[in-house]
Protein backbone atom coordinates (compact mmCIF):
# COMPACT_ATOMS: atom_id res chain seq x y z
CA UNK A 1 0.00 0.00 0.00
CA UNK A 2 1.61 3.37 -1.27
CA UNK A 3 1.31 6.51 1.58
CA UNK A 4 0.69 9.57 -0.09
CA UNK A 5 2.68 12.56 -0.64
CA UNK A 6 2.18 14.82 2.38
CA UNK A 7 3.58 17.95 -0.21
CA UNK A 8 1.21 16.86 -2.83
CA UNK A 9 -2.42 16.35 -0.19
CA UNK A 10 -0.97 19.96 1.07
CA UNK A 11 -1.08 21.32 -2.55
CA UNK A 12 -4.71 19.35 -3.69
CA UNK A 13 -6.00 21.25 -0.16
CA UNK A 14 -4.62 24.70 -0.79
CA UNK A 15 -6.56 24.60 -4.57
CA UNK A 16 -9.66 23.28 -3.02
CA UNK A 17 -9.80 26.25 -0.48
CA UNK A 18 -9.79 28.84 -3.38
CA UNK A 19 -12.23 27.25 -5.10
CA UNK A 20 -10.38 26.00 -7.37
CA UNK A 21 -9.27 28.34 -9.75
CA UNK A 22 -6.26 30.45 -10.96
CA UNK A 23 -2.71 29.02 -9.89
CA UNK A 24 -3.95 26.75 -6.82
CA UNK A 25 -6.36 24.58 -8.81
CA UNK A 26 -6.31 21.04 -8.49
CA UNK A 27 -4.94 21.13 -12.27
CA UNK A 28 -2.02 23.58 -11.47
CA UNK A 29 -1.06 21.46 -8.46
CA UNK A 30 -1.33 18.00 -10.47
CA UNK A 31 1.08 19.81 -13.18
CA UNK A 32 3.44 20.80 -10.48
CA UNK A 33 3.81 17.56 -8.71
CA UNK A 34 4.06 15.94 -12.10
CA UNK A 35 7.54 18.26 -12.24
CA UNK A 36 10.03 16.04 -10.19
CA UNK A 37 8.09 12.76 -11.41
CA UNK A 38 8.79 13.69 -14.55
CA UNK A 39 12.62 14.63 -13.30
CA UNK A 40 12.81 11.65 -11.32
CA UNK A 41 11.36 9.37 -14.48
CA UNK A 42 14.39 11.15 -17.30
CA UNK A 43 16.68 10.35 -14.63
CA UNK A 44 16.06 6.71 -13.87
CA UNK A 45 15.86 6.23 -18.13
CA UNK A 46 19.45 8.14 -18.16
CA UNK A 47 20.89 5.47 -15.45
CA UNK A 48 19.42 2.32 -17.26
CA UNK A 49 21.11 3.60 -20.72
CA UNK A 50 24.36 3.52 -19.15
CA UNK A 51 23.91 0.81 -17.16
CA UNK A 52 22.98 -0.64 -20.60
CA UNK A 53 25.55 0.85 -22.21
CA UNK A 54 27.88 -0.83 -19.97
CA UNK A 55 26.99 -4.47 -20.41
CA UNK A 56 26.94 -4.12 -23.86
CA UNK A 57 31.15 -4.28 -23.31
CA UNK A 58 30.94 -7.11 -22.02
CA UNK A 59 28.22 -9.70 -22.11
CA UNK A 60 26.99 -10.84 -18.69
CA UNK A 61 23.28 -12.39 -19.82
CA UNK A 62 23.97 -15.90 -21.95
CA UNK A 63 25.45 -17.97 -19.66
CA UNK A 64 24.26 -19.56 -16.94
CA UNK A 65 25.74 -19.05 -13.83
CA UNK A 66 27.13 -15.42 -14.17
CA UNK A 67 28.59 -13.41 -11.42
CA UNK A 68 30.06 -10.58 -11.16
CA UNK A 69 33.93 -11.13 -10.62
CA UNK A 70 35.41 -11.37 -6.86
CA UNK A 71 37.49 -8.29 -6.03
CA UNK A 72 40.98 -7.92 -7.68
CA UNK A 73 43.85 -8.17 -5.85
CA UNK A 74 46.95 -6.08 -5.70
CA UNK A 75 50.55 -7.10 -6.06
CA UNK A 76 53.52 -5.72 -3.74
CA UNK A 77 54.07 -2.86 -6.87
CA UNK A 78 51.07 -1.77 -6.23
CA UNK A 79 49.81 -2.92 -10.09
CA UNK A 80 46.95 -5.30 -10.31
CA UNK A 81 47.38 -8.49 -10.11
CA UNK A 82 45.59 -11.72 -11.90
CA UNK A 83 43.28 -14.24 -9.22
CA UNK A 84 44.68 -17.91 -9.36
CA UNK A 85 43.66 -19.79 -12.59
CA UNK A 86 44.17 -23.90 -11.81
CA UNK A 87 46.50 -25.55 -9.06
CA UNK A 88 49.80 -24.15 -8.08
CA UNK A 89 52.83 -25.32 -10.71
CA UNK A 90 56.19 -25.06 -10.23
CA UNK A 91 56.91 -25.78 -13.89
CA UNK A 92 54.76 -22.57 -14.90
CA UNK A 93 57.11 -20.54 -13.05
CA UNK A 94 59.26 -19.22 -16.53
CA UNK A 95 55.61 -17.90 -17.85
CA UNK A 96 54.89 -15.70 -14.75
CA UNK A 97 58.82 -14.42 -15.28
CA UNK A 98 57.85 -14.17 -19.22
CA UNK A 99 54.54 -12.16 -18.37
CA UNK A 100 56.57 -9.72 -15.95
CA UNK A 101 58.82 -8.30 -19.33
CA UNK A 102 56.19 -8.14 -21.12
CA UNK A 103 54.89 -5.64 -18.44
CA UNK A 104 56.50 -2.62 -20.90
CA UNK A 105 53.83 -4.07 -23.86
CA UNK A 106 50.49 -3.97 -21.84
CA UNK A 107 49.62 -0.65 -22.89
CA UNK A 108 47.74 1.38 -25.77
CA UNK A 109 44.67 -1.49 -27.15
CA UNK A 110 45.26 -3.86 -24.68
CA UNK A 111 46.21 -1.73 -21.76
CA UNK A 112 43.62 -3.91 -19.67
CA UNK A 113 45.70 -6.86 -19.73
CA UNK A 114 46.13 -8.47 -16.44
CA UNK A 115 49.52 -10.58 -16.39
CA UNK A 116 49.41 -13.05 -14.23
CA UNK A 117 51.63 -13.14 -11.19
CA UNK A 118 51.86 -16.51 -9.73
CA UNK A 119 52.64 -19.78 -11.69
CA UNK A 120 49.10 -21.30 -12.28
CA UNK A 121 48.45 -23.88 -15.12
CA UNK A 122 45.25 -23.30 -16.50
CA UNK A 123 41.99 -25.35 -15.53
CA UNK A 124 41.18 -28.68 -18.06
CA UNK A 125 39.50 -26.51 -20.89
CA UNK A 126 36.87 -29.32 -23.34
CA UNK A 127 35.31 -28.37 -26.38
CA UNK A 128 34.83 -29.89 -29.99
CA UNK A 129 36.44 -29.09 -33.45
CA UNK A 130 34.62 -28.53 -36.86
CA UNK A 131 34.41 -31.92 -37.43
CA UNK A 132 32.87 -32.84 -33.83
CA UNK A 133 36.29 -34.33 -32.79
CA UNK A 134 37.08 -33.66 -28.57
CA UNK A 135 40.18 -31.72 -27.82
CA UNK A 136 41.79 -29.85 -24.88
CA UNK A 137 44.32 -27.26 -24.75
CA UNK A 138 46.76 -30.26 -24.36
CA UNK A 139 46.13 -30.76 -28.26
CA UNK A 140 48.16 -27.26 -28.98
CA UNK A 141 51.07 -28.08 -26.53
CA UNK A 142 54.29 -26.62 -28.30
CA UNK A 143 52.35 -23.05 -29.21
CA UNK A 144 51.68 -20.12 -27.77
CA UNK A 145 47.53 -19.42 -27.61
CA UNK A 146 45.34 -16.90 -27.24
CA UNK A 147 42.18 -18.66 -25.99
CA UNK A 148 38.80 -16.93 -26.39
CA UNK A 149 35.55 -17.60 -25.14
CA UNK A 150 32.91 -15.94 -27.23
CA UNK A 151 29.07 -16.15 -28.63
CA UNK A 152 27.20 -14.74 -31.61
CA UNK A 153 24.61 -12.78 -28.61
CA UNK A 154 27.33 -11.38 -27.13
CA UNK A 155 28.16 -8.05 -29.33
CA UNK A 156 31.45 -7.27 -27.69
CA UNK A 157 32.46 -10.91 -29.52
CA UNK A 158 30.92 -10.48 -32.80
CA UNK A 159 33.21 -6.99 -32.65
CA UNK A 160 36.15 -8.27 -31.85
CA UNK A 161 35.76 -11.47 -33.82
CA UNK A 162 37.66 -9.54 -37.39
CA UNK A 163 40.32 -8.30 -35.00
CA UNK A 164 41.04 -12.31 -34.08
CA UNK A 165 41.15 -13.82 -37.71
CA UNK A 166 43.22 -10.98 -38.67
CA UNK A 167 45.79 -11.57 -35.80
CA UNK A 168 45.59 -15.54 -36.82
CA UNK A 169 46.22 -14.46 -40.25
CA UNK A 170 49.06 -12.69 -39.34
CA UNK A 171 50.93 -14.65 -36.56
CA UNK A 172 49.40 -17.95 -37.39
CA UNK A 173 51.63 -21.13 -37.53
CA UNK A 174 53.58 -23.81 -35.98
CA UNK A 175 54.62 -21.34 -33.04
CA UNK A 176 51.03 -19.70 -32.25
CA UNK A 177 47.37 -20.02 -32.30
CA UNK A 178 44.10 -18.15 -32.15
CA UNK A 179 41.94 -20.96 -30.09
CA UNK A 180 38.55 -19.18 -30.51
CA UNK A 181 35.38 -21.13 -28.80
CA UNK A 182 32.28 -20.94 -29.54
CA UNK A 183 29.84 -21.07 -26.87
CA UNK A 184 26.46 -20.95 -28.66
CA UNK A 185 23.95 -23.50 -27.02
CA UNK A 186 21.13 -24.22 -29.29
CA UNK A 187 21.64 -23.83 -33.28
CA UNK A 188 24.76 -25.10 -34.31
CA UNK A 189 25.00 -23.42 -37.59
CA UNK A 190 24.40 -20.09 -36.10
CA UNK A 191 28.18 -19.41 -35.15
CA UNK A 192 29.34 -21.21 -38.57
CA UNK A 193 26.85 -19.23 -40.57
CA UNK A 194 28.40 -15.98 -38.99
CA UNK A 195 32.25 -16.54 -39.50
CA UNK A 196 31.49 -17.84 -43.16
CA UNK A 197 29.38 -14.04 -43.74
CA UNK A 198 32.12 -12.46 -41.97
CA UNK A 199 35.11 -14.52 -44.00
CA UNK A 200 37.07 -15.51 -40.99
CA UNK A 201 38.61 -18.13 -42.92
CA UNK A 202 41.77 -17.83 -41.00
CA UNK A 203 40.05 -19.07 -37.50
CA UNK A 204 39.70 -22.65 -36.84
CA UNK A 205 36.17 -23.54 -35.25
CA UNK A 206 35.34 -24.70 -32.03
CA UNK A 207 32.04 -25.25 -29.90
CA UNK A 208 31.49 -26.00 -26.82
CA UNK A 209 27.81 -25.68 -26.40
CA UNK A 210 27.47 -27.28 -22.53
CA UNK A 211 30.00 -24.31 -21.71
CA UNK A 212 32.23 -26.56 -19.46
CA UNK A 213 35.06 -24.29 -20.70
CA UNK A 214 33.13 -20.94 -19.47
CA UNK A 215 32.34 -22.81 -15.88
CA UNK A 216 36.10 -24.40 -15.58
CA UNK A 217 37.32 -21.07 -16.20
CA UNK A 218 34.47 -19.29 -13.80
CA UNK A 219 35.60 -21.66 -11.51
CA UNK A 220 39.16 -20.14 -10.86
CA UNK A 221 37.64 -16.75 -10.94
CA UNK A 222 37.97 -16.67 -14.85
CA UNK A 223 34.74 -16.76 -16.21
CA UNK A 224 33.00 -13.69 -15.53
CA UNK A 225 31.59 -13.02 -19.04
CA UNK A 226 32.20 -12.90 -22.65
CA UNK A 227 34.11 -12.54 -24.30
CA UNK A 228 37.13 -13.67 -21.76
CA UNK A 229 40.23 -14.11 -23.38
CA UNK A 230 43.77 -15.89 -21.79
CA UNK A 231 47.38 -15.91 -22.83
CA UNK A 232 49.19 -19.20 -22.60
CA UNK A 233 52.07 -20.20 -22.87
CA UNK A 234 53.48 -23.92 -24.96
CA UNK A 235 53.46 -25.77 -21.57
CA UNK A 236 49.63 -24.70 -20.50
CA UNK A 237 50.78 -21.88 -18.36
CA UNK A 238 48.34 -18.82 -17.93
CA UNK A 239 50.79 -15.72 -18.98
CA UNK A 240 48.09 -13.43 -18.79
CA UNK A 241 44.16 -12.70 -18.69
CA UNK A 242 41.86 -10.25 -20.09
CA UNK A 243 37.20 -9.71 -19.34
CA UNK A 244 36.22 -7.98 -22.58
CA UNK A 245 37.36 -6.91 -26.01
CA UNK A 246 40.37 -5.74 -27.57
CA UNK A 247 41.96 -4.99 -30.73
CA UNK A 248 43.86 -7.98 -30.76
CA UNK A 249 45.54 -7.33 -34.34
CA UNK A 250 46.36 -3.99 -33.72
CA UNK A 251 49.87 -2.97 -33.25
CA UNK A 252 49.57 -3.18 -29.51
CA UNK A 253 48.47 -7.05 -29.21
CA UNK A 254 51.09 -7.91 -32.09
CA UNK A 255 54.01 -6.30 -30.48
CA UNK A 256 52.75 -8.22 -27.09
CA UNK A 257 52.41 -11.55 -28.32
CA UNK A 258 55.02 -11.67 -30.86
CA UNK A 259 57.36 -10.70 -27.59
CA UNK A 260 55.37 -13.83 -25.76
CA UNK A 261 56.16 -16.37 -28.71
CA UNK A 262 59.79 -15.42 -28.34
CA UNK A 263 59.73 -15.09 -24.52
CA UNK A 264 61.86 -12.10 -25.16
CA UNK A 265 61.76 -9.27 -22.43
CA UNK A 266 63.53 -6.48 -24.67
CA UNK A 267 60.58 -3.91 -25.05
CA UNK A 268 62.52 -2.73 -28.00
CA UNK A 269 61.75 -5.80 -29.29
CA UNK A 270 58.63 -5.41 -29.85
CA UNK A 271 58.04 -1.91 -30.90
CA UNK A 272 60.21 -2.31 -33.50
CA UNK A 273 57.89 -5.22 -34.83
CA UNK A 274 55.19 -2.57 -35.07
Amino acid sequence: MMTPDPAQTQTEDNGSATGGTGANAPGAAKARTSVPRTIGVVALATVAGAVAGALALYGMNGLPGNEAPPPSTKAASGSAAVAPAGGPDADCAPAVARASALAPLVTGEIAALKLATEPRRMPPLTFTDASGKAMTLKDFSGRTLLVNLWATWCVPCRKEMPALNALQGKLGGPGFEVVAINLDTRDPEKPKTFLAELGANNLRYFADPETKSFQALRAVGRGFGLPTTLLVDEKGCEMAFLAGPAEWSGPDAQALLRAAMAGAADPAAGAASR
